[in-house]
């Protein structure tokens, strides 16, 4: 009866035997799957623009430990990020297939609990903010707006997903800012291209839910798309592409950030051509590669600055 209970607390989208199903106390399970510690793919997206920050505003290897601060407060924040969205859709989410499983709208974690659990996850992010320069430090706290707002967006315009790309990325200006105590164009380049991959990749992912979507009235770019889904991704990815080769060339990289970086851009283009917006399983897959294409662009940028 144990195991059974256990099972159907399960959320229906996380890859199977993961780790929190698997080896996390039980106590803790609800409050990890809150967090979507069983679905890591959340946090590399948040973490991996800070590392291209990161790196890109270094001479040379990027500082490990600022990119195992930036690790921590992507898990912290993204973690808080889910919780909060779940306390504010749990509504939403309780009539949608693929979400009504998530602890709050099954009942594993109550509302008045999540609320505790995100204050615990926000002291965290917050410990690692506060060891940034003050420049750094203030330009943290002016994205809390965009992370408040975003989960209310699917309810008045199409475009939640780039809501969701100005919040998720601001660590493109993170990492830069956290070297160099300011701003310059070579991060705020490669912010508006992480933007529009953003609405490119999650645009992929709202596919699964579009016709959940479409029955309880809630938006998004997948529903806006449509049949036209590829066609607006060649536009967004195009966008990435320029922006980060612009970007790179504003932060003066060498050679081999070129040949690296377009290997990352091909993998963006594999998704276009292999995406089936009528396949929830192919679109969860394509979703899930931008950690791959996030981790070589984090290559390619090392290597301009090393090579």
């Amino acid at each position: 009866m144990k195991q059974r209970a256990e099972e159907e607390n399960r959320v229906a989208d996380a890859p199977p035997e993961n780790w929190v199903d698997t080896h996390a106390p039980a106590f803790f399970r609800p409050y990890a799957r809150l967090a979507r510690l069983d679905r890591p793919i959340g946090w590399w997206l948040l973490l991996l623009p800070c590392w291209w920050s990161v790196a890109l505003a270094s001479e040379g290897w990027p500082s490990l430990a600022l990119l195992v601060l930036f690790f921590i407060g992507a898990v912290a924040m993204r973690g808080a990020g889910c919780t909060w969205n779940d306390i504010v859709d749990r509504d939403i989410d309780a009539a949608v297939a693929r979400t009504r499983s998530r602890p709050i709208p099954s009942g594993a974690v109550s509302v008045a609990a999540a609320w505790t659990f995100l204050l615990v996850q926000c002291l965290a992010g917050l410990a690692v903010l506060l060891t940034f320069n003050s420049f750094a430090i203030a330009l943290g706290f002016s994205s809390l707006l965009l992370v408040a707002i975003y989960p209310f967006m699917k309810r008045i315009t199409y475009w939640p997903q780039f809501v969701l790309g100005l919040a998720f990325n601001w660590g493109a200006l993170m990492g830069w800012a956290a070297v160099e105590g300011s701003l310059s164009a070579a991060p705020v380049l490669l912010y508006l291209g992480a933007i529009a991959w953003t609405v490119g990749y999650d645009t992929i992912y709202a596919h699964q839910d579009r016709e959940d979507d479409a029955l309880i009235g809630v938006k998004s770019t997948a529903l806006k798309f449509g049949a036209s889904t590829k066609k607006w991704l060649w536009f967004f990815y195009g966008v990435m592409a320029v922006a980060l080769v612009a970007a790179g060339a504003a932060a003066g990289l060498g050679f081999f950030f070129y040949p690296v970086a377009a290997l990352a851009l091909a993998l963006l283009v594999w998704q276009i051509v292999t995406l089936d917006i009528d396949d929830p399983a192919r679109c969860l897959r394509l979703f899930r590669s931008n950690r791959d294409f996030g981790l070589i662009v984090f290559v390619a940028i090392v290597a301009g600055q090393v090579a």
